[in-house]
């Protein structure tokens, strides 16, 4: 399947009460041209009416019997299945989540199903927070962590109610889970919709082009907060059956904790610059083309808990090419 024909899809994540139903309304009643397929998934007595996916004047499907990232993956898969059966009809998707969603088993039915992964293409996880609760949240209820450590875009609601240095402290702790995504300050979730829609942000070279040290600066993994960041460089090429044991037992072994990871590898004989990305033991990647003159750099990036008990520098560096 050509990339050209995988439809893009957004997954609008957030605890509840964060607004997200603000930003989906928002996205359905604006002026834009596009057309967009949305499933949205809450809790109900209700189940799914597999008839929905075949009616080319719905433009939006309820899945209510569960929650998106457990029982109901398989109606989700299901869905998309049929909305590619008429994917003339629309310009992206759009999947929002239970405000209890841990967005990472939503992320892995783009790659972990054929199909799904042969006609979409994840553009990016978009989380919103309450920046007024998000604090209290983050201490008490995993699924807000898991929410803010899986965004590539932070759309930070509500701050007309929180003074400038409340903001910032909630901003910090929000770097400090996930440092590399982009934070957008709103109200009423009052975003551009181009900041939000159609980013291609789930890949490694766009967040590159946006942020090009976001791999390599240095963070600060004194907090009390489970999730962590640590990156890793070399400027010696690696070695491709070296690299590819190591992170393959590392994945089936650690990949529960490994909540993403990314990278840019520079492999001994190859040409190409090799761009991967991965959802705990989920890792897809492919060339990226050749490197820029003199840039030559092994970069890769983990957010995950209890990495510092996995032995990341030393296998990574027993991965160098001798």
């Amino acid at each position: 399947m050509e990339q050209t024909a995988q439809v893009p899809v957004t997954v609008l994540t957030g605890f509840l009460g964060a607004g997200k139903t603000t930003l989906l309304n928002r996205i359905l009643t604006e002026r834009h041209g596009k057309k967009y397929a949305v499933i949205v998934n809450e809790f109900g007595e209700e189940g799914i009416d597999n008839d929905l996916v075949v009616d080319a004047d719905e433009e939006v499907f309820e899945m209510n019997n569960g929650c998106i990232c457990c029982t109901v993956r398989g109606d989700l898969i299901r869905i998309l299945g049929g909305l590619m059966k008429r994917a003339d009809k629309f310009d992206a998707i759009i999947v929002e989540t239970t405000g209890l969603a841990d967005p990472a088993p939503v992320a892995q039915t783009f790659f972990v199903d054929q199909d799904v992964a042969d006609r979409t293409k994840l553009d990016a996880i978009v989380t919103v927070a309450d920046a007024v609760h998000l604090s209290d949240q983050l201490g008490e209820h995993h699924e807000a962590e898991e929410q803010i450590a899986f965004a590539d875009i932070v759309l930070l609601n509500k701050t007309d109610l929180v003074e400038a240095e409340g903001l910032g402290r909630v901003e910090d702790r929000i770097r400090k889970i996930n440092p590399y995504a982009k934070i957008i300050r709103t109200e009423h979730c009052g975003a551009d919709l181009e900041e939000v829609i159609g980013l291609n942000a789930f890949s490694l070279d766009r967040v590159l082009e946006v942020e090009p040290d976001f791999l390599t600066s240095d963070h600060d993994h004194e907090h009390d907060d489970d999730v962590k960041s640590l990156s890793l460089t070399s400027d010696v090429p690696l070695d491709l059956d070296k690299f590819q044991t190591w992170f393959g037992q590392l994945l089936q072994t650690r990949g529960q904790d490994i909540l993403r990871s990314k990278g840019i590898l520079d492999f001994k004989g190859e040409d190409d610059r090799f761009v991967f990305q991965g959802v705990h033991m989920l890792m897809d990647g492919s060339p990226m083309g050749s490197w820029p003159e003199g840039a030559r750099q092994s970069r890769i990036v983990f957010i995950g808990r209890d990495l510092d008990t996995m032995g990341l520098e030393d296998g990574f560096n027993a991965c160098r090419a001798a």
